[in-house]
């Protein structure tokens, strides 16, 4: 159990404090409540761009960096399609310094030109080192957009363009900050050897002059359900063929989210799993593969991506793995192989709820799911699983009117639909 007291200030930032007596640090994680989906589709990266630019200078503190190094301290973050997660970790006897800073940044960043202009070329240089310039590198850009048609959850994390970054205006940029970036659209958790009275203490003292803002609801397109086979062909200088497919499954928040999940790892988690253990060791049809899931808050993909051995056409690797889907969809798994996938799951979760900086990511993400005290009840909801459970979630996913298929072809090669 991970103890915790929860509490509210009067501008609606909701607090997580779990204390941890078993160090002498302390980590504020503030999570967001805006991620990609919440981007205009002419303007997709906005809130990568916005994980950058809140390390460029606030209203009243130009660097960020050197107060916290001073401190002791350190700090990071990333964005997703959901949220914006910023940590801060410092010795708990120099905490106040992390207070300063992330409550200076929620009231409002300096918006300068110069720090806009930079911070939009490292965006866009870092979307052509992940994207254009590195093998499969643009494989998402491509097969996001085949597997939704509204949501959007369309284009990833980074965006789906560079001119849409290149293009912002520092209204624009302005306007998404203080339509998002607000202390009632926020969760803050706190774990560490901070005592909750003096946490609260601080809270109020650098968080609670903060004033609301008007946070515009979501109102997100629904993906309507696919139901026709999507495929995609493209060539490029690439050292292997291989095969991305995806398939619409549930969002986080529901029931068979769980089972999806085991089903992933059932699939290719570790040497022994089913894809790995048949297609790479025996069968040598691929080099590596993999399924997993997107994890994502609304209704999210179910993956499977492969890089084919030399000499194995695309046409013959799509055909093991269908083989492998439908092994899974006709026979129930034994008991022991789906006990070995969660009792792996048990292990990885208790290791990391361990560290006080992953307890206080943890709390906040449950948090914003609902409740951070389903931290508790997760491992539960794995060991309820049955194999019949994991036959009925794999019938309904592997279907062929679910899927989206992209084939990524090296030059050399000559397949083709």
């Amino acid at each position: 159990m991970i103890p915790f007291r929860r509490h509210i200030l009067s501008n609606g930032l909701r607090i997580i404090h779990h204390y941890d007596g078993s160090t002498r640090m302390t980590a504020l994680n503030l999570l967001y409540d805006v991620g990609s989906k919440d981007e205009s589709p002419s303007r997709t990266g906005f809130a990568h761009l916005f994980e950058h630019l809140m390390f460029g200078g606030s209203l009243h503190i130009p660097d960020f960096d050197t107060p916290l190094q001073k401190a002791g301290g350190e700090n990071n973050a990333w964005t997703s399609n959901d949220v914006t997660n910023y940590y801060t970790v410092a010795p708990t006897h120099n905490i106040e310094t992390a207070f300063w800073l992330e409550s200076d940044r929620m009231l409002s960043l300096a918006f300068s030109p110069e720090s806009l202009a930079v911070q939009k070329q490292v965006v866009i240089e870092e979307f052509k080192q992940r994207n254009l310039n590195q093998p499969y590198g643009d494989s998402y850009l491509l097969l996001r957009p085949m597997a939704y048609r509204v949501h959007p959850y369309r284009w990833p994390t980074i965006g789906c363009d560079t001119s849409h970054i290149a293009e912002a205006t520092l209204d624009e940029v302005k306007s998404f900050f203080f339509a998002h970036y607000a202390p009632n659209n926020a969760i803050l958790s706190i774990s560490g050897s901070l005592p909750f009275d003096q946490a609260m203490a601080l809270c109020e003292k650098w968080f609670s002059p903060i004033p609301r803002r008007e946070v515009a609801p979501r109102h997100l397109p629904q993906e309507p359900v696919q139901t026709e086979v999507r495929r995609k062909c493209v060539e490029r200088e690439v050292p292997l063929d291989a095969i991305f497919k995806a398939y619409h499954m549930v969002g986080r928040l529901h029931p068979d989210y769980q089972a999806c999940d085991a089903l992933s790892d059932l699939l290719s988690s570790g040497r022994s799993s089913r894809l790995y253990r048949r297609l790479v060791m025996e069968q040598k049809l691929f080099t590596e593969i993999d399924a997993s899931i997107t994890g994502e808050i609304d209704p999210g993909l179910f993956l499977v991506k492969g890089k084919l051995s030399p000499g194995v056409t695309l046409e013959q690797g799509e055909e093991a793995i269908e083989t492998e889907l439908r092994r899974i969809c006709d026979t129930p798994v034994e008991q022991r192989e789906l006990d070995k996938v969660v009792n792996r799951f048990e292990s990885n979760d208790l290791f990391s709820n361990l560290h006080y900086l992953n307890k206080a990511t943890n709390l906040a993400y449950y948090e914003l799911l609902g409740d951070a005290g389903n931290i508790d009840r997760e491992v539960e909801r794995y060991r309820k699983l049955t194999p019949a459970d994991i036959q009925r979630i794999a019938r309904e996913l592997f279907v062929p009117g679910n899927s989206s298929t992209l084939w990524y072809k090296s030059v050399s090669s000559g397949a083709s639909f």
